[in-house]
């Protein structure tokens, strides 16, 4: 392990280098603050290394995990008044059963299932995640806080002032104090309403309603009346920066040049600017307000979005994890990754840090300065900690516009450009879906919009199957039937007699159409019909239901069925129900297409 203790060393500080700006962007962006995507930086980037399965790999927040937890903190936020301090304790718990369920996966050995989700959903999803990070910072890029604009708080005062009446009745109905001769003291609570309640109140809820993409396009005008230049000019150089200086080396990481210079340059010059917020100094505190604080019953409601983090993580460091077995010509263990992830992500969340997964750019960055086992990953994460305690008040004093700069080109990267550029050669339905999962998840809500895609995705996918398999469904005799190469041995005058159905495909809920009407299309002269079911490789329940329900029709009509090269599950099943041999005998059962010839020889009348 220690053999390239050099190489790991340098490739963990300069994949440490290029994560910093990251992390402390995405923290900002999520709602939680820099620190909180320094903590996940760290202690995601650690323990993901050293209990992973992929050597090279450097984790840490990501750009889809933090549109995700922004979602999540908002939500939270607004159910708690905006009080952070409230709504920790539930936004980390569901950080931390995130990282749960991805153990939970990585155990029971499901990682390699991951890899089915289509291309259309994740490429909607991914191409909606960097709109959501653009226009979302466009506000803090010239320079607009709806928490600052007071003419904007005003306009929200009378929704205020109706909120905070409707707590003190709510308060009193639970009070049993909410009856006629007591309604004096409900005026009496009014009256001591203050005229700094209320606008507390209506900045809360102006800052609700102007959040997300849609708060950000409807506060967008308003913002362009009143641009902070500075503000703007920092965010243009930043952005100038980035993209100017990977034209000159990419050696070293162009979004912390930009960080260095931009931030420098305004400390040194004494600009007037918003910074970022501030980052507490120290050793990361244990959030132990996790266990006291936290109520189960409010968890219920946000299972769904740690579903959604969990395999949301699970793709993302799967991807990189094959990105780097093809750099390194190594060999991934995926649920061992997926183990370790998760593991990194319920520690740091333990210490109040975003969620993350495995960064592709930070973990190329490692493999080409030199990383190769896992120590490189490990001294990225103790990299990021020196800095927090040697710099955190430095840190500190950065720009907020720098970092919505580095967050703009963050959003142009993650976008799916391929997946764009192909929409004109796509089938109209796979367009649709990536369509539906693009819009859905940049104006409504993430979470659903990919349950929706994958729900509308694999709609497509067995209507695909059924009409492959239905294109195969007549059953004629074998004097029509175009034969395959073996059934030219069959004799001539029991042609008449029997049929034959060449079966394609995997029977199941998708395609029961065509062998609902299967019993139809056998003639009234047929006393045979031959299933060859060699390229069948799978039967679901369905399926084998109504293929019983078949069965049962032809017994009726007095038509033997006889099957040929049937494979393992579909026997299994078919054995499991008594299809056979109460529907057919087990004699009516061949390996080949030969031996069931031989018996219809034996047993078949002659024409």
């Amino acid at each position: 392990m220690f053999a390239n203790l050099r190489g790991d060393i340098f490739g963990g500080i300069t994949a440490g280098i290029v994560a910093l700006p990251l992390a402390l962007a995405f923290g900002v962006a999520s709602g939680l603050g820099p620190s909180a995507g320094l903590y996940g930086a760290i202690f995601l980037g650690f323990f993901a290394a050293l209990f992973g399965g992929t050597a090279t790999q450097i984790s840490g927040p990501t750009a889809p995990m933090t549109a995700i937890s922004t979602i999540l903190v908002a939500t939270i936020l607004q159910a708690n008044d905006g009080d952070i301090t409230r709504s920790m304790p539930i936004i980390l718990t569901v950080f931390i059963m995130a990282g749960g369920m991805q153990i939970v996966i990585g155990s029971m050995g499901l990682g390699q299932y991951i890899k089915y989700i289509p291309y259309p959903v994740v490429s909607g999803f991914m191409t909606a995640i960097g709109l959501i990070i653009i226009i979302t910072n466009l506000l803090p890029m010239v320079g607009y806080y709806v928490e600052d604009d007071q003419a904007r708080i005003e306009e929200y005062k009378p929704e205020a002032e109706e909120l905070l009446l409707e707590h003190i009745l709510q308060e009193e109905a639970e009070e049993g104090l909410l009856v006629l001769e007591d309604f004096r003291e409900t005026i009496e609570r009014g009256e001591k309403i203050t005229e700094e309640e209320i606008y507390k109140e209506a900045g809360i809820l102006a800052k609700k309603e102007n959040s997300g993409v849609i708060g950000a396009i409807r506060s967008l005008p308003r913002a362009l009346q009143d641009i902070n230049y500075t503000e703007l000019i920092l965010a243009l150089l930043t952005i100038i920066i980035i993209y100017g200086f990977k034209r000159i080396t990419t050696t070293i990481p162009s979004t912390l040049v930009a960080l260095v210079l931009v931030s420098g340059a305004s400390i040194l010059m004494g600009l007037d600017y918003r910074p970022i917020e501030e980052i507490p100094s120290g050793f990361p505190v244990f959030r132990s307000d996790i266990f006291t604080e936290f109520q189960f019953g409010s968890l219920s409601r946000y299972v769904f979005t740690a579903i959604t983090l969990a395999f949301l993580g699970a793709i993302d460091s799967l991807l990189t994890s094959v990105v780097a077995d093809n750099m390194t010509k190594t060999s991934h263990k995926p649920n061992k990754e997926l183990i370790g992830q998760g593991i990194g992500n319920t520690i740091g969340a333990l210490f109040g840090g975003l969620p993350g997964a495995g960064a592709t750019i930070r973990t190329v960055v490692n493999i080409n300065a030199g990383g190769i086992t896992k120590i490189s990953g490990m001294i990225a994460g103790l990299f990021l900690l020196v800095i927090l305690l040697a710099l955190g008040p430095l840190a500190s004093k950065i720009p907020a516009a720098v970092l919505a700069g580095i967050l703009i080109t963050v959003g142009i990267g993650v976008m799916d450009y391929k997946g764009l550029r192909a929409i004109p050669s796509m089938p109209y339905a796979e367009v649709l879906v990536m369509i539906v999962v693009l819009v859905l998840s940049t104006f409504w809500n993430l979470v659903y919009a990919v349950g929706i895609g994958l729900v509308i995705a694999s709609l497509v996918f067995m209507k695909k199957m059924g009409d492959a398999t239905a294109r195969h469904s007549n059953v004629r005799s074998l004097k029509t039937e175009t034969a395959w190469a073996d059934e030219s041995i069959f004799p001539k005058e029991w042609i008449d007699r029997v049929f034959i159905k060449h079966i394609k495909g995997p029977i199941f809920f998708g395609s029961t159409s065509f062998i609902q009407g299967l019993a139809k299309q056998i003639p009234d002269e047929a006393t045979h019909v031959i299933l060859r079911m060699d390229r069948v490789p799978y039967i679901d329940q369905s399926g084998l239901y109504i293929l019983e329900d078949v069965l049962l029709e032809l017994e009726k009509k007095e038509v033997h069925v006889l099957i040929v090269d049937i494979q393992q599950q579909p026997l299994y099943l078919m054995k499991s129900i008594d299809i056979i041999p109460d529907l057919i005998p087990e004699e009516h059962v061949f390996e080949n297409f030969m031996d069931c010839t031989s018996w219809i020889i034996r047993h078949v009348e002659r024409d």
